[in-house]
């Protein structure tokens, strides 16, 4: 498998390489990272099921839309495919480091930068790709409340449904959505989509760098109430991004709406410990009506 996979980077790169060492690399549960080596190079190899070819071959995608953009940093996809029994991305390896407070402000400017990046489509994206291991749809749509509500909360509560899910008010939240956005004024931005705190990180020269998205053309609001829902990123972040693009009134409001959709996610992937969670989270938005 390993030779196969640096055949293919030869190919893509042009370069000599031969793997030497092949490291496990903590850090997802989705995936198997490995720091792949050879000589003076190495490279971050994920691997995952033959069937999860299409993720990976999605986040490469994403990734390249998202280097297109020249902003923010992000590790450059150099091949994908199959190789063996195993699906593999191969990606730009990354030493990372610690971030100060002003490398924090730095990446709240630069993903604030990524976020004027606007699409003519609408919010979707060009395919479906997937928030973990789940499906996330992604077809284009003109109207982000019927975009939010039919393909991230709807689906992900229909997702429930099949693992014997119900959620109290779910059906009353998904008619309220088009009346709890109707003020929000919306341009489809590039986001990252998965925005927590595991997937951000700095370079070991302080340079902000994010990974493992979950691309689309949404409201860019939704990766800033996502780097809220778990914590680790500090008020300088949210200070750099505010000084680029200023957060509009009632966000923190749309946010729990917005981090809705993730906790759905987490019950879908890991099970019934967060369905209260997810409950107190609809009632809390309900009561905002």
């Amino acid at each position: 498998m390993w030779t196969e996979i640096a055949d293919r980077i030869v190919e893509v790169t042009e370069q000599d390489f031969v793997v030497e060492r092949c490291q496990p690399v903590s850090g997802g549960c989705i995936n198997q990272g490995y720091a792949v080596s050879g000589r003076d190079r190495t490279y971050f190899v994920k691997l995952n099921q033959v069937s999860q070819v299409g993720m990976f071959e999605a986040e490469a995608i994403g990734l390249k839309q998202m280097l297109a953009t020249a902003t923010i940093r992000v590790p450059q996809p150099i091949c994908w495919g199959i190789a063996k029994e195993s699906a593999y991305i191969a990606l730009e390896w990354l030493e990372l480091g610690h971030g100060t407070p002003q490398a924090w402000e730095e990446m709240g400017r630069k993903l604030a930068a990524m976020h004027q990046t606007t699409s003519s489509k609408g919010f979707g994206w060009e395919q479906n790709n997937s928030i973990g291991s789940t499906p996330q749809i992604n077809n284009w749509t003109a109207d982000w409340a019927e975009f939010y509500a039919n393909y991230r909360l709807g689906y992900q509560f229909q997702q429930a449904e099949r693992r014997g899910g119900q959620f109290l008010g779910q059906a009353k939240l998904i008619a309220a959505i088009p009346k709890i956005l109707a003020e929000h004024q919306v341009q489809p931005s590039l986001v990252h989509g998965d925005l927590w705190g595991g997937n951000a990180a700095f370079t070991v020269l302080e340079e902000p760098v994010i990974f493992d998205p979950a691309t689309y053309f949404g409201d860019r609001e939704v990766d800033i109430a996502m780097t809220e829902l778990f914590g680790g990123f500090p008020t300088a972040f949210y200070r750099g991004y505010n000084e680029v693009f200023p957060l509009a009134l009632g966000y923190k409001q749309r946010k729990i709406l917005y981090n809705l959709y993730h906790i759905l996610n987490h019950f879908n992937l890991f099970g019934g410990g967060y369905k209260s969670q997810a409950e107190r989270m609809i009632s809390q938005i309900l009561s905002f009506i």
